[in-house]
Parts: C-alpha cells; sequence; structure tokens
C-alpha cells in the first residue's frame, strides 16, 4: 500500500477517534438534548469498562491458541555453538545463546525481555559502492525501542497514584527519579519526554527508509499514532491546562472498587485521553503488540537446544501399523521375477513341476 495512503488512513482514524469523544462528551449533550452526565457515564465508565473486558478476554484467547499450537520438535533460533564433544568450546556465551537446560533458557528469555538482546544483535542491509551488499548494526532501532518499552512501563507505574489508595511505596520513588531534572512546575517528567522521541524516531524510521516504507501498512502507522495521541494528551492535562486531579482520582478509584461515580468538573480533555486510552486496551490483542505476551509462547526462544542428548519423539503420532519390505516382498515377489527384480528370498518350488523335470532326468 502507498505509505501516503497509510499515512492518512491511520492518522485519520485516530483524528477521528479524538472527534468522537470532544463530539461525545462536549458537543452531542448540545445537539440532542441529552443530559451531559449520560455520555459522561457512556465515556468515562461503560467504554472503560467494556475496553477491560475486551483487552483481558482477547488476551486469554490469543495465549490459548497459541498454546495448542503443536510443538513437536526443538526449534530454537541459535547463533552459537550447540554442546557437543568435550574439547569444543562451550562457555557462558553459548550456554545463553544456545541453552541445552530449562536454566539456560531462562537466563536467555530475561535477556531477551529486559534487554532485546535479539534486536541489540540485529543488522540492516545497504548496498555499498559497486553494487555490493554490506550489513551494519541497527544499535538506534534498538535504543529507541528500549527508551520506548521502558519510559512506557514508567508512565504505567506512575498512573498507579489514580488506582491505588494507599499508593505502593515505589510510586513516589518513581516518581522523584524520573523527575530529578526539576526546570518547571509542575515537574517535567522525563518519561514522557523520552517517549514521546522514542515514538517520533520510530515514525520517522518507517518515513525516511524506503524498504521499511515499502512494507509498512496503516496497522503499523496506527498504534503511532494512537499512543503519541495518548501522550500528547496527557501531556496537555499535566502542563497546559488545567484539569480537577481529585475528581479524576475519584473517578478512577470508583472504576477500580466497581463502583463508578462521574463527578462534576471533569475536563473534556480527560474523556478523550480515558476514550483513545480504551481503544488502545481493546486493538492491543488483535494487533501486533500482542507480541508482549507471545515472545513467552516462541519456541525459537523458550526451548531448549537438546536435541543431540534428548531424542524428541513427536507425541501425539497416530498408531500405524507398518509395512515392512519383507511383507511387501512376500505380497509381489512373483511379479518381481516376472519382471526381473532382484529378490532377497527366491520363490519356492513348484512341487507340480518337479516330477516332470525328474522324468526328463531318468530319460
Amino acid at each position: 500500500m502507498n505509505a501516503i495512503l497509510s499515512l492518512v488512513i491511520s492518522s485519520g482514524v485516530v483524528g477521528g477517534l479524538v472527534a468522537i469523544a470532544l463530539f461525545g462528551v462536549w458537543a452531542a449533550p448540545h445537539a440532542f438534548g441529552v443530559p451531559r452526565a449520560a455520555f459522561e457515564w457512556l465515556f468515562g465508565v461503560v467504554i472503560p469498562y467494556s475496553a477491560v473486558i475486551v483487552f483481558f478476554v482477547g488476551v486469554i484467547y490469543k495465549v490459548v491458541q497459541w498454546g495448542k499450537s503443536p510443538v513437536p520438535f526443538r526449534i530454537p533460533s541459535t547463533c552459537a555453538q550447540q554442546k557437543s564433544l568435550p574439547w569444543i568450546k562451550y562457555g557462558y556465551a553459548e550456554k545463553l545463546d544456545n541453552p541445552v537446560n530449562n536454566c539456560g533458557v531462562i537466563g536467555r528469555m530475561l535477556l531477551e525481555v529486559l534487554c532485546f538482546r535479539s534486536l541489540f544483535r540485529n543488522t540492516r542491509m545497504e548496498y555499498g559502492g559497486g553494487g555490493g551488499i554490506r550489513y551494519k548494526p541497527a544499535k538506534w532501532l534498538w535504543l529507541a525501542a528500549i527508551v520506548f518499552h521502558y519510559t512506557f512501563l514508567v508512565i504505567i507505574l506512575r498512573h498507579l497514584r489514580f488506582f491505588t489508595d494507599p499508593m505502593p511505596f515505589f510510586v513516589p520513588i518513581i516518581e522523584k527519579v524520573d523527575g530529578f531534572f526539576q526546570f518547571y512546575l509542575p515537574v517535567v517528567y522525563q518519561s514522557g519526554l523520552l517517549l514521546g522521541a522514542a515514538l517520533t524516531f520510530l515514525l520517522l524510521r518507517r518515513l525516511l527508509d524506503p524498504k521499511i516504507r515499502y512494507i509498512s501498512l496503516p496497522a503499523d502507522y496506527f498504534p503511532l499514532f494512537l499512543i503519541l495521541a495518548i501522550a500528547k494528551t496527557g501531556i496537555l492535562m499535566r502542563y497546559v491546562f488545567k484539569v480537577d486531579v481529585v475528581g479524576i482520582k475519584e473517578l478512577t478509584m470508583g472504576l477500580i472498587t466497581l463502583q463508578p461515580t462521574i463527578p462534576e468538573g471533569i475536563s473534556v480533555l480527560f474523556y478523550i485521553h480515558v476514550f483513545l486510552v480504551s481503544v488502545l486496551f481493546m486493538y492491543f490483542p488483535f494487533s501486533k503488540l500482542m507480541h508482549l505476551g507471545g515472545v513467552f509462547l516462541s519456541p525459537t526462544r523458550n526451548l531448549a537446544n537438546n536435541s543431540r542428548i534428548v531424542r524428541h519423539i513427536n507425541p501425539w503420532n497416530p498408531d500405524i501399523k507398518h509395512h515392512t519390505y519383507e511383507a511387501y516382498e512376500d505380497d509381489f515377489r512373483e511379479r518381481m521375477v516376472e519382471v526381473g527384480l532382484p529378490v532377497e528370498k527366491e520363490l519356492p518350488p513348484n512341487p507340480k513341476e518337479e516330477p516332470a523335470e525328474a522324468e526328463a532326468a531318468e530319460e
């Protein structure tokens, strides 16, 4: 699909979502003569609850479907020497990259999940002078991915202050560390700025790299635009427009305790922010974002490469009555002899022919 068309579709969808929330909370009550509280209940209670249900049901369904996928043999993708003869080197690096036991698999998965080890070792192909091909490291992509995922995690943990009472002990610590570089009031959190920078890099990478731009679809741009819109609305609420934090806390605590309530005076911008987050929750299980759970169920990562140590037999092979070559030859020996094919056992002598042969010998 054309890159411009993909951009227009994905950005248009995100813009349409913002317009839906804005119209629903701000303009619809005046247009339809319905109390604003009804639309605030829709966008502040009904949609968030529906999004959480879709999220968990979708994730569980995906995980169950992946868990049912047959993996009869060991297929880990490795870049290191497999454990072999004692005199062949098999050190700590090989034990993590090509593990033969569960401890090695756990270490490999920790490096993959926490440090994105395979992405760190990723390379990109380029055409050099004279038409040759060369490979270069792609460390900037790894850095942007690390920054994006960890800042997103920090932001989620910081938001626990709105959903818990009392707050977990680590939330104030995270906020102090995140806002240590104080140069503005309210405190500017570095995680928000770094998240925006990482998203911008990932978006520009898809736009400026011809190969990636060629294979990119609206499904690749939509999550980027959606998360950017969520980040921008959050930044606007914190640094630009004043919102009723006490009312928001009361609303979110009502959602958590299953006693929803809609306080008065909450900004429309907050409902836009919540609506976009709800859309992200509902979109998550059916998109590429499900690699969050898929990385733990990938047989190329979570299996020990012990094919030389343990014989793996397909556990659901049906019981088949094998037809051996001996039985095959017994069934077709006469025909094989007639056409001149070699046989392991010769045909037994015909009893009717034996007396005739004996009479001929006597004469």
